[in-house]
């Protein structure tokens, strides 16, 4: 008997998203290890870090025959949904807790279990 989660593959996690999330993991890592990582090609990968690095979200620098990616957290999310909203709220959530915080610059906040807004009281 098989669920209904096998029967289309889809996340709720983008691609990009991905990326950028493995970025902000290992900033030296290599696009052939991200491209397996996501399930993605290499060249997919090369694209989405561009259009990443295009938009502000990343920067690139090249350090001997390697690249080093720093993420940009203050970057609003591109979305109507989401007007407003740094990048950088999105991976806070999404990243581990162990995850080094020197990959996201610019932000002035310790990362720490939120309490899901349905449960906070007001």
């Amino acid at each position: 008997m098989s669920s209904h989660a096998d029967e289309k593959p889809w996340t709720f996690v983008t691609s990009h998203t991905q990326v950028l999330l493995c970025l902000a993991q290992d900033p030296e890592t290599r696009l052939r290890d991200v491209a397996d990582r996501v399930g993605i090609t290499e060249r997919a990968a090369q694209r989405i870090v561009s259009d990443l690095v295009e938009a502000g979200y990343v920067a690139r620098t090249r350090i001997g025959r390697r690249n080093r990616y720093t993420i940009n957290p203050t970057v609003h999310m591109r979305h109507d949904a989401q007007q407003g909203h740094p990048i950088g709220s999105l991976l806070e959530v999404l990243l581990d807790e162990q995850a080094d915080t020197t990959t996201l610059p610019n932000t002035n906040t310790k990362r720490s279990k939120r309490t899901p807004p349905h449960s906070r009281n007001s």
